[in-house]
């Protein structure tokens, strides 16, 4: 049904009260923004029907004036309710309605199917998922409030959700913001075969938990007056510095809650048992292979740290929008985006101005990508992804040297299996569990940016192992920086033929092949792109183990992985290749 405009409500009516942290644009200047000018107005628990059946419950802010106004929708699983908590938590991602409203845009925050109220089952973005969206859009630009003019907003799975519906090409879609992106379910869940294990299980126990809970529990006493606590500007800034994608913490009471098998425990079951490679189950879970027909504006973006999630999403969605002459991007420094999510918002405000306004904003002034440097501290511009770069190879030497002349030889370290009985302590012939190169020091500042590859050559006593890499920035004083990283489930080596040989491998991961026992193998194992200038003094240091459950491996977030299992002895021999794509120098 629609949502009849009411009356201003003195009770529902807020000025914009909109505080903010973290980074708010790219560095550009912009022109002719949106100002403020009215106040908000809720309508909660709307129906937006659904074709055969059902109804999305969605809440909808709309500024306290007649007429119509283009309109911004997020939608996600998780509770819409919370959307305006505070709370530095990777669920309150919606973005700030306050701040859109108040400058004439309409704020639509919609629960998916299954969750908070909305009728039928979740599909963990299936194809299902993307025809509700598609419902979703074209509602909201039926409603009196709407000019018809859609956007869609939010990060993470908010972000998931545009590039669902802008795969399914509702006509009134105009223009999507995904920060923070997953285009692609299984290189979310899996890195290369290896199960992100410490983020997916916890997550679908969450949404479980929270997906039954209404508006008595989100909008009752307690959360109310955590609203009151979190919205004073005080406690608002200190939150500002927590990073909600590794503060898992705050969601560990509510995830101790009982909550139904069906259908939680059965995605799970599905995602971590039943299918370990790239099958039908994850063809219908990724929206890489609809986006050739989308041509709407899409602004793409994440911060350099987000290595483990929206990292690798965000360079893959690119790839597969790169027909799309009106897609932008822009990397952040790390720490960029902020939970609740309130970053970017001016960038938002400027890009949804001139796609849903139709103001010179000044958003696609100059080259289509802006991304931060980190060590240099300074933004870059770039028109293609990876920027022009030279490509330097380091060898890794057998005395743990990273260099272009690495010493012949191989370094070995050991891999214990899952319930390994082993003697109490550890032995002193025993090799180590994790290896380590670095460079000498830099003698000059080396600016990297763009694809970086590990062309591993290695002998395992394992059919199956994992291939565990991250790439460090250690400083003169000794502080490390860890700058991205790579995995690859050893049977899952096969590379796509047709994928050149000079770009980054693909791996479909889709025809696992026992490992040749006692037998040199390459691997081409990618690095989540990355960029980052290595001042001269510092080294580059190379990690490479197999095991990640351990507490002393370091981790992107704390996101570690199931162990493979096997029980392996791992050479690593000095003919791998460590592959960095370093800028001609700047000026």
């Amino acid at each position: 049904m629609s949502a009849t405009p009411a009356a201003p409500d003195a009770a529902t009516v807020q000025p914009d009260t909109s505080q903010f942290n973290g980074l708010q644009t790219t560095g550009r200047e912009y022109r002719n923004l949106s100002a403020v000018e009215h106040a908000m107005s809720r309508d909660v628990d709307q129906h937006v029907p659904l074709r055969g059946g059902g109804h999305l419950l969605a809440d909808v802010y709309r500024p306290v004036a007649h007429g119509k106004f283009p309109v911004l929708i997020a939608a996600s699983p998780y509770p819409r309710q919370v959307q305006d908590l505070g709370a530095p938590t990777a669920i309150i991602e919606a973005g700030n309605s306050e701040f859109f409203v108040s400058r004439g845009y309409v704020h639509v925050i919609a629960n998916l199917r299954g969750t908070g109220g909305s009728s039928g089952e979740w599909g963990f973005f299936d194809e299902q998922e993307r025809l509700d969206l598609y419902d979703l859009v074209e509602w909201a630009a039926g409603q009196p409030w709407s000019d018809g003019n859609i956007g869609m907003i939010g990060i993470s799975y908010f972000a998931i959700a545009q590039i669902g519906a802008a795969a399914a090409r509702p006509p009134h879609l105009k223009a999507v913001f995904p920060f923070e992106v997953s285009s692609d379910l299984y290189e979310a869940a899996y890195h290369y075969g290896l199960f992100s294990s410490s983020f997916i299980s916890p997550w679908l126990t969450m949404i479980g938990v929270t997906a039954p809970k209404g508006d008595s529990f989100w909008r009752g006493h307690v959360a109310n007056s955590a609203r009151r606590v979190l919205h004073d500007p005080r406690v608002h800034r200190k939150v500002g510095k927590i990073n909600g994608e590794s503060a898992k913490s705050v969601l560990q009471l509510i995830m101790k809650a009982p909550y139904a098998a069906h259908p939680w425990d059965d995605l799970w079951r599905a995602t971590a048992v039943d299918h370990q490679t790239r099958d039908e189950f994850w063809d219908q879970r990724t929206a890489l292979t609809r986006l050739g027909q989308v041509d709407i504006p899409v602004y793409l973006g994440c911060d350099w740290d987000n290595v483990p999630m929206h990292l690798p999403g965000t360079f893959s969605t690119w790839k597969a929008l790169a027909h799309n002459p009106n897609v932008r991007m822009a990397m952040l420094p790390a720490g960029g985006t902020t939970w609740p999510w309130e970053s970017m918002h001016i960038e938002a405000l400027a890009w949804f101005d001139r796609y849903l306004k139709d103001r010179d904003t000044g958003i696609t002034d100059g080259p289509r990508i802006r991304y931060w440097l980190p060590g240099a501290g300074e933004w870059r511009t770039s028109d293609v992804w990876p920027p022009a770069a030279d490509y330097q190879e380091l060898g890794l030497g057998a005395d743990g040297s990273l260099a272009a002349q690495p010493q012949d030889g191989s370094r070995e370290y050991l891999c214990l299996g899952t319930g390994l009985a082993r003697p109490p302590r550890a032995r002193k012939s025993d090799p180590p569990s994790v290896l380590y190169w670095q460079t000498a020091p830099l003698e000059a500042d080396l600016d990297v940016a763009g694809d970086i590859e590990l062309q591993l050559s290695a002998t395992s006593t394992a059919m199956d192992t994992a291939w565990i890499v991250m790439l460090r920035d250690i400083a003169p004083d000794g502080t490390i920086t860890n700058i991205t990283g790579g995995w690859l489930r050893a049977s899952l080596r096969e590379i796509d033929p047709h994928a050149s040989r000079t770009g980054a491998p693909v791996l479909p991961c889709r025809n696992p092949q026992a490992v040749p026992i006692g037998v040199p193998v390459d691997y081409r194992i990618p690095l989540v792109p990355n960029a980052r200038r290595f001042a001269a003094g510092h080294r580059l240091q190379l990690m490479i183990t197999s095991d990640d459950q351990p507490k002393n491996i370091p981790v992107f977030l704390g996101y570690r992985h199931s162990p493979v299992g096997t029980t392996a002895r791992n050479t690593v021999h000095a003919t791998s290749r460590l592959k960095v794509p370093v800028l001609p120098t700047h000026h």
